[in-house]
């Protein structure tokens, strides 16, 4: 599950149909026909702070454990009574040992979360009971500060998401290496054009040649920068992940944020 970004606005006259689909076919890099989100399997258990979420209706999104009662995730990973939360898990759908099987105490989506501008999508999720902290199982701490990350920093984000926009999940928790683009860039007429607007909240990252990006399942996975937790997987455009117009768009743990989130969890303790 991957939040939409708004359909892009085409000002003055308006191509032919087929002078469309040529200059489309001319913008979108090679790379993209094989596979969309790019990086690679990683290591079974490497990245022992990720959280598979199965959310509503069948659907996938990830989260990252930050206290041993606690997970963080996007507020549009829509959850119910039936939502379960797995720690240690690298496969999707086998039986592994590694893995704890949770149930949701109450699901905490920031109040004041739009939809329509994807601003605070934040969610925290509280478990039944507490993570037993492994090897394979272990809390990421949040930043201690919620300054903002420049332009041009590498990061990583991992999921269970697909890999391509034929909709392939794959079954390991894959990652992939990606760069903050700065707001004024994503925010040009050729990227977001401000639909939706990218703000001081949300961070940017791709690649300038595209194939490397989030996409549909990964939602609410964490945004790892120089070693820290500094995101939250959120949306794209729709249909397009890895097409360098439109790079995956992450929420930033600003310092309202991470104030909200530890308020939230000392308040529901």
């Amino acid at each position: 599950m991957w939040g939409t970004a708004a359909t892009m606005r085409n000002p003055g006259a308006r191509p032919s149909p087929s002078l469309l689909v040529a200059l489309l076919l001319l913008l979108i890099p090679e790379a993209l026909c094989v596979q969309i989100i790019g990086g690679d399997e990683v290591t079974p258990h490497s990245r022992p702070y990720m959280a598979l979420i199965k959310g509503v209706n069948g659907s996938t999104c990830g989260g990252a454990l930050i206290e041993d009662r606690w997970v963080l995730t996007a507020a549009h990973c829509l959850l119910n009574k039936r939502s379960r939360v797995i720690l240690g898990a690298h496969s999707r759908t086998a039986h592994e040992p590694e893995k704890q099987i949770m149930s949701v105490k109450k699901a905490f989506p920031y109040p004041c979360y739009d939809e329509h501008t994807h601003e605070g999508d934040l969610q925290l999720v509280q478990l039944q009971k507490k993570a037993k902290i492994t090897k394979n199982v272990a809390i990421l701490n949040l930043p201690k500060r919620g300054s903002d990350v420049k332009p041009g920093t590498g990061c990583q984000v991992a999921g269970w998401g697909v890999i391509n926009n034929q909709r392939h999940m794959p079954n390991g928790l894959r990652e992939v290496n990606v760069t903050v683009i700065d707001r004024k860039t994503c925010n040009d007429p050729h990227h977001y054009d401000y639909h939706p607007v990218i703000g001081l909240n949300m961070l940017c990252a791709g690649s300038p040649k595209g194939g490397k990006d989030s996409c549909n399942g990964d939602s609410g996975g964490p945004l790892i920068c120089e070693g820290t937790l500094r995101g939250i997987t959120s949306f794209g455009k729709a249909g397009r992940c890895g097409d360098p117009r439109w790079p995956g768009v992450y929420v930033l743990l600003s310092q309202k944020y991470l104030t909200w989130i530890v308020r939230t969890m000392k308040g529901a303790a």
